[in-house]
């Protein structure tokens, strides 16, 4: 998912406000340090702020989307932008000089020149020192951005070097509306986000077909759980148990499920909560009615004891009729 630009000052206002100020201003860095949690839009904001300094002609600190520069840039092919990733494990000392080679080469186009390192962090020593060395002696129009996730192994000199961004974590509620506008429906798009902060892993999750019917067959053991032991039961035999093979898979169910009573709860104590799946409160305001907020937390507890017995390799089965019945009775997970 390549995020629009309007979806871009949406996600990270407060940086991309910054970035278009210093362009503003004139006052570009010669280099960056972009620094966030997995998911919190730094590549999606790198591109935007990329093209925007390869626009011929930007419009109000927007880049124009039509002129030559642009074009180029979205095709992957623009001269002037080069970007590294780690080789192997490591960003590596050839890799510097290669870079520092294609930056000093005549032939370019005129205007700035980018590189971007994505995973900074995996710098090696030698990598890291020869960075430094062009970082402190660039030659001409250069801007360098370096992406990481952990900033705390990013090499102080080299921090010293760079006008620190940091990308706060995206609210939920932003996450959500994102998703809806790249065509999942509100419900998914509300489920995936509890499953995780990133964007793009949201949205691979919602069109996986085998997630698709995992979220099904959890909404299916909920309403049998709260309505007939015996129909749980089969639900657990003939839906659940064959679709869920693999303990990874296991453990996600569970954690749907455990977002399925936290939601009741959320109906319960008509909170504001946001809520995982948004398409079930008919049943939720029908069965909170008729469950008391002990029960919910009998519950909530089973669950999260099945997830301790997955994990010390419990029979799947015999856990998961376990947690059935205790789920049926809401008593505590023994």
């Amino acid at each position: 998912m390549d995020a629009n630009q309007n979806d871009v000052r949406q996600l990270q206002p407060v940086v991309m406000k910054q970035l278009q100020t210093v362009f503003q201003k004139n006052r570009v860095a010669h280099a960056y340090l972009f620094e966030g949690a997995k998911g919190t839009g730094k590549v999606a904001v790198m591109r935007s702020f990329v093209k925007l300094l390869l626009c011929e002609q930007p419009i109000e600190n927007v880049s124009c989307e039509t002129c030559r520069g642009c074009r180029r840039f979205e095709s992957g092919n623009h001269p002037n932008f080069i970007q590294i990733e780690p080789d192997g494990q490591d960003i590596k000392k050839d890799q510097m000089l290669q870079l520092i080679y294609e930056m000093n080469k005549t032939g370019l186009e005129a205007g700035r020149k980018i590189y971007v390192l994505h995973r900074a962090d995996r710098l090696n020593a030698s990598a890291a020192n020869t960075l430094l060395k062009f970082l402190e002696e660039p030659e001409g129009l250069i801007t360098a951005i370096l992406l990481t996730e952990k900033p705390h192994a990013i090499l102080p000199t080299i921090r010293s070097r760079s006008q620190i961004i940091s990308f706060p974590a995206i609210p939920y509620e932003e996450r959500v509306k994102v998703l809806i506008g790249e065509g999942l429906t509100a419900s998914m798009a509300a489920t995936v986000s509890m499953l995780t902060n990133d964007l793009e892993d949201s949205l691979q999750l919602a069109k996986d077909e085998q997630f698709a019917q995992v979220r099904k067959t959890v909404l299916k053991l909920v309403e049998a759980v709260e309505s007939n032991v015996h129909e749980a039961m089969l639900t657990v035999h003939e839906e659940w148990l064959p679709l869920l093979k693999e303990k990874e898979e296991t453990e996600q169910a569970l954690d749907l499920l455990l977002f399925a009573y936290r939601d009741l709860v959320s109906v319960k104590a008509n909170s504001d909560s946001a809520y995982a799946y948004p398409d079930f409160l008919p049943f939720y305001q029908q069965r909170a009615l008729h469950i008391t907020y002990e029960h919910l937390s009998n519950k909530i507890e089973a669950i999260l004891k099945a997830k301790q017995q997955l994990h010390r390799n419990m029979n799947r089965t015999l856990l998961m009729e376990q947690l059935t019945l205790n789920l049926q009775e809401g008593f505590s997970f023994v």
